[in-house]
């Protein structure tokens, strides 16, 4: 896979395309060193799955709005460890309507008067740009967070919007008045079509709305949960449990072959989507509930109540020791962790393979090229009680 891609001039701005100096066999030689380094001690890893094309896979774009110093409104990205904005207008690894979408609401802002948010002041409206497009749908969400619910130009703006971009199908006014780090607000308003976008993955159709958690990589998502739900080997008598299951994928995507699926979410909108997105492929085995997964689990060993399969799929943090203790008590025959963090995915495997279980298959893929991160899919059967 001897693939590049151009230079980028904001490569040593921006800071996410940490790889980018190196051609794309070499990022993929670089992780899969990492991975032997930190999982090699568990048995044999896999050679790591790469991309075809590993250029504009991000479906999911947000950028920040600002004043540079000059007071000329620029879009982009924070500089890592600062809040200084760098502007990007195509950026090499997101998808390209999407960056298209983001400079024409830059353009159009001065027309239609609307100004951005300064965060030293308080004052002014748009704060960020999120832009999410289906994969295989085509279909585009555009989420304008701003400062404030009060948006006197919205309809002559949105329709100047929609004009230079019918494939929109949705626009979503979501409302952050906080001082907070975090790009979404607790608020939303719907300003054109549904308000969610669908796509497919895995054969599944999944519905999509502004504060759900979805994959950026719909081709090497397919990829990883292929691998997930093949380790799983479901048989069709399975009970599944789905931790951290966001809007259900990877339980949903492993339902055809599961009696039933059980999936656990904290974050109550993703299970909204969930149990909207089961409904919308019209399964019957699939139920979902929002908690914390390692309560839950924990719940499910007091009672006595045994998974046959679970899948886990924290985040980058890892597990928590709770629900890797609660696994272990329960016993699930197989065990099947989606990691994208290979430090403490290694942290976890230690405390279930002293737990009685047994590391089977590492694989890792790669879901973000020109970047560190790595994503592992690794099955794990209990060998010992």
């Amino acid at each position: 896979m001897e693939q590049t891609i151009a230079s980028c001039p904001l490569y040593k701005k921006c800071g996410g395309c940490q790889l980018q100096s190196l051609p794309y066999d070499e990022q993929l030689r670089r992780k899969q060193g990492r991975e032997i380094a930190l999982l090699g001690k568990f048995g044999h890893v896999e050679p790591i799955i790469g991309m075809e094309n590993p250029a504009h896979y991000r479906n999911k774009v947000c950028a920040a709005f600002g004043l540079d110093a000059k007071k000329h409104i620029v879009s982009g990205v924070y500089q890592p460890g600062s809040h200084r904005i760098v502007p990007v207008d195509d950026c090499l690894i997101e998808d390209e309507i999407a960056d298209r979408i983001i400079v024409d609401i830059r353009n159009m802002l001065r027309d239609f008067k609307i100004q951005v948010f300064d965060e030293r002041s308080g004052r002014g409206f748009l704060r960020h740009v999120l832009v999410r497009r289906g994969f295989r749908s085509g279909e585009v969400m555009v989420v304008l967070v701003a400062a404030s619910p009060i948006f006197p130009t919205q309809k002559p703006f949105v329709k100047k919007l929609l004009e230079l971009h019918p494939e929109i199908t949705t626009v979503v006014l979501n409302i952050n008045d906080r001082f907070t780090p975090v790009v979404l607000g607790e608020r939303e308003k719907i300003l054109y079509g549904p308000g969610v976008i669908e796509d497919t993955l895995c054969a599944h159709r999944f519905r999509i709305s502004p504060r759900s958690f979805y994959q950026v990589n719909p081709v090497q998502t397919e990829v990883l949960y292929g691998k997930a739900v093949e380790y799983a080997a479901l048989t069709g008598t399975e009970t599944v449990l789905d931790a951290y299951c966001g809007v259900g994928t990877i339980g949903i995507t492993a339902s055809g072959g599961a009696k039933q699926v059980i999936g656990v979410e904290l974050n109550r909108d993703a299970v909204k989507d969930a149990i909207a997105n089961a409904k919308l492929n019209g399964l019957k085995n699939c139920w979902f509930t929002a908690g914390d997964a390692g309560e839950y689990m924990q719940g499910m060993a007091r009672e006595g109540y045994k998974p046959d399969v679970v899948f886990l799929d924290p985040p980058r943090t890892g597990s928590s020791e709770a629900f890797l203790r609660a696994l272990i008590k329960t016993a699930p025959s197989r065990a099947v962790y989606v990691s994208c963090d290979p430090e403490t995915l290694a942290r976890d495997l230690e405390i279930l393979t002293a737990g009685g279980y047994k590391v089977q298959r590492i694989q890792p893929v790669d879901m973000f090229p020109f970047t560190e991160h790595v994503e592992t899919v690794v099955l794990m059967s209990r060998v010992k009680d």
